[in-house]
C-alpha cells in the first residue's frame, strides 16, 4: 500500500521532536504542553485514506469535500475547528513551455497542520526543511508553515511570469521578423501563450482575497504578529498578478499586431496577382482580336503588321510594368 501520511512530526518550541505515531496522542500531547504543534503532510489521499485524519483532527465535512475532490479555487475558508486555505501551485515545463498548476489544501487548527497536496509540482519537503533550520520562525507555530507554504508558492508564481516573459519575448520577435523568417503556425503559438497566461491567472487572482485577510489578521488560528508577513505574501502576489495581467494584455497586442499584419501580407499578395493578371490581360486581348479571323480587319494586308502589333504589346507590357512597379504592386 502506498504512503499517503509523507511526513508527520510534532515541533516544540521550533524544533522536531520525537512523538507518538498514533495521530490522536501526538495531538493531544501538542495541546497538553501548549509551545508544540502537529505538522501532518498527505499527497493524494483517497476518502478512506483521509477518513482517519478527519477524525482525529476533528476537520469540517465540506472541508474535506473540498480536500478530496481537489478542483477547487484559491479560497480562505473558516469553520468552527480549523480554518482551510486552498493554494494552486503553478508548475512550467521548459521543454513544452507549458504551464500546469497543481493543489494544496492547508488545514489549520489548534496546535496542529494538516497539509493536503495533489500533483507532483508543489513538494513541500524543500519548505519543510527550510523550517527546520529557523526555529526562530518555526516556533510561531501553525501559523508559521501556513506563511512559508503561502510564500513558496507566491514566489515561484513570479519565476513562472518570468519564465512566460521569455517565450512571449521569442513570440513578439518571431512576429517582427522580415517576411520569409517567421515560424510555423506563429498564430496556433500565440494563442497557446494565451492559454497558458489563462492558466496562470486561474492559479494566482483568486489568491488576492485571501492574502489580504490574513494580511489584515481577523482569521482565527493564525498569530496576530504574522501580519507583516502576511503583507508580504500579499504583496509579491500583487507583482505577480500585475506581471500576468501585463503578459495578457502584450499578447493580445502581439496577436493583433500578427493578424494586422497577415492582412497585410495578403493585401500586397492581392496587388501583385491583380498586376500580373492585368500585364497578361493586354495580349491575350489583343491575341483574341486578331485570332477571330476576320476578313476584312486593319493591317492584315500589312507587311510589318505582324512584328509592329508584337512591339505595341510589348510596349503596353513594359509600361505597366513600370506603373505597377512605381506604385508598390510588384
Amino acid at each position: 500500500m502506498r504512503r499517503v501520511i509523507v511526513d508527520s512530526a510534532i515541533y516544540r518550541d521550533g524544533r522536531r521532536t520525537a512523538g507518538p505515531a498514533d495521530l490522536s496522542d501526538a495531538l493531544a500531547e501538542a495541546r497538553a504542553t501548549g509551545d508544540a504543534f502537529l505538522w501532518v503532510g498527505l499527497y493524494e489521499p483517497t476518502e478512506a485514506e483521509f477518513d482517519h485524519v478527519s477524525d482525529e483532527f476533528a476537520l469540517h465535512p465540506l472541508a474535506v469535500e473540498d480536500a478530496l475532490k481537489a478542483h477547487q479555487r484559491p479560497k480562505l475558508e473558516i469553520y468552527d475547528d480549523s480554518l482551510l486555505v486552498v493554494l494552486k501551485p503553478v508548475v512550467y515545463e521548459p521543454k513544452s513551455d507549458r504551464v500546469s498548476t497543481d493543489e494544496l489544501m492547508l488545514f489549520v487548527g489548534d496546535s496542529f497542520v494538516v497539509t493536503v497536496r495533489h500533483g507532483e509540482g508543489a513538494p513541500l519537503a524543500a519548505v519543510r526543511r527550510r523550517l527546520e533550520a529557523e526555529p526562530e520562525v518555526l516556533k510561531h507555530g501553525p501559523t508559521a508553515v501556513l506563511y512559508a507554504v503561502s510564500d513558496a508558492v507566491v514566489d515561484h508564481y513570479i519565476d513562472v511570469a518570468g519564465e512566460l516573459q521569455i517565450d512571449l519575448e521569442e513570440l513578439e520577435a518571431d512576429v517582427f521578423a522580415p517576411v520569409g523568417r517567421h515560424g510555423a503556425n506563429t498564430a496556433a503559438r500565440i494563442y497557446t501563450a494565451k492559454r497558458q497566461v489563462l492558466e496562470f491567472r486561474r492559479a494566482s487572482v483568486p489568491l488576492s482575497g485571501p492574502m489580504t485577510r490574513l494580511a489584515a489578521g481577523e482569521v482565527p488560528f493564525v498569530h496576530e504578529h504574522a501580519r507583516p508577513f502576511f503583507r508580504d505574501v500579499a504583496d509579491h502576489l500583487i507583482r505577480a498578478n500585475e506581471q500576468v495581467e501585463g503578459l495578457d494584455r502584450l499578447l493580445s497586442d502581439v496577436l493583433s499586431a500578427h493578424l494586422a499584419q497577415m492582412g497585410v501580407r495578403q493585401n500586397d499578395d492581392v496587388r501583385k496577382i491583380s498586376a500580373w493578371a492585368a500585364m497578361a490581360a493586354v495580349p491575350t486581348m489583343v491575341a483574341g482580336i486578331y485570332g477571330m479571323n476576320f476578313e476584312h480587319m486593319p493591317e492584315l494586308s500589312w507587311t510589318w503588321a505582324y512584328p509592329a502589333v508584337i512591339l505595341l504589346m510589348a510596349g503596353i507590357e513594359v509600361g505597366l510594368y513600370r506603373l505597377f512597379k512605381r506604385r508598390g504592386w510588384m
